[in-house]
């Protein structure tokens, strides 16, 4: 093909993305179906995680729940379980009124498997993963969703925990989407989300390793989709998923300036779950909540360093997080003292 002619027709694709995009913020686009397939959260214990489980439940998946901690892990089984009861009285009482209209699931397709597993060890995840493989199936859906933060100023972080934030906010990302993504490839069908950051976009002092993941998963997430792109295996989806703060208690005490916190308070969790599974089903490639996050990005691309400097200051979002770092000193203050050390 002649490149003017090229040229061209690449042009009106752009413009025609611009235009589809336009059309999804004015025209909500239909949900795709998750019933039946196989879903596996990483973090599954608490927190996002747990949400996108219940979310999920209602949706009719089967899921497969990853998380470090056995009993908050086996809590979230427990509610997914008590959703799927309630789709199965739902169903029953269908079936009974001769509602045949909607194709019902039999409750004993909706399964939820649990999993302790340290994803930021790469044989501990390769070895789960084979586990999976075995006891439920392929997986459908990967959301890998597990986070950790260290809450410490980079000179009085150790080392240890600058590569444990490392290893479970960026590199877990990698062994989870080898072990799984090969079968997707097979048979051009699945859906990896990536939860990062609205950090992952834009930093902010104070937490350097965290950033520093966050960054590095993104970057990892779309790299990832142009590979797929480039394949053209155009029925793998991605969704990566960039929040503002959400109040989970992950960075309790981060505080922006109190005239403008009204404007943008921490996110609800519900909240921003919601918007990201509208996002995920909808085969959205990027989710930012809330949409100012968007701007604040844009701005930070074309802006000079110092001008964005400034805008920090005024948010006060240049030192927002030193009263959590502050906090989580103390509070490990408080535990040593406690035990004596």
């Amino acid at each position: 093909m002649n490149i003017v002619v090229e040229f061209f027709v690449v042009a009106f694709k752009v413009l025609w993305a611009f235009v589809l995009a336009a059309a999804r913020w004015l025209v909500r686009p239909k949900e795709k179906s998750v019933a039946g397939q196989v879903c596996l959260i990483t973090g599954a214990g608490s927190g996002l995680g747990r949400l996108f489980a219940l979310e999920f439940a209602r949706r009719r998946a089967l899921l497969v729940l990853w998380d470090i901690n056995t009993q908050s892990n086996e809590e979230t089984a427990g509610m997914v379980r008590h959703i799927y009861r309630d789709l199965e009285a739902a169903d029953a009482a269908a079936l009974q009124a001769g509602n045949g209209e909607e194709e019902i699931l039999p409750h004993c397709n909706l399964q939820v498997f649990t999993y302790t597993c340290d994803v930021g060890k790469r044989e501990n995840v390769y070895l789960t993963a084979e586990r999976v493989r075995k006891e439920v199936g392929e997986v459908s859906v990967l959301v890998n969703n597990a986070g950790v933060v260290s809450g410490h100023h980079l000179l009085e972080c150790p080392d240890e925990l600058i590569e444990r934030t490392m290893m479970v906010n960026c590199h877990a990302h990698f062994w989870t989407t080898k072990a799984f993504l090969p079968t997707m490839l097979e048979i051009n069908h699945g859906h990896i989300v990536t939860v990062a950051s609205s950090l992952g976009l834009f930093s902010t002092a104070g937490v350097e390793d965290y950033c520093a993941s966050k960054f590095g998963v993104v970057g990892f997430h779309e790299s990832l989709s142009h590979e797929l792109k480039a394949a053209e295996k155009d029925g793998i989806k991605t969704t990566l998923v960039c929040p503002y703060l959400v109040d989970t208690g992950m960075f309790r005490g981060c505080r922006i300036r109190k005239e403008i916190e009204p404007f943008l308070p921490p996110l609800k969790p519900d909240y921003c779950v919601k918007q990201a599974m509208q996002a995920i089903l909808t085969d959205q490639p990027m989710i930012c909540t809330p949409r100012l996050m968007y701007i604040v990005t844009f701005m930070k691309s074309i802006l000079p360093f110092e001008a964005v400097v400034c805008m920090y200051r005024f948010l006060g979002a240049d030192k927002c997080m030193y009263p959590f770092i502050a906090q989580r000193k103390q509070a490990t203050n408080n535990n040593e003292a406690k035990n004596g050390i």
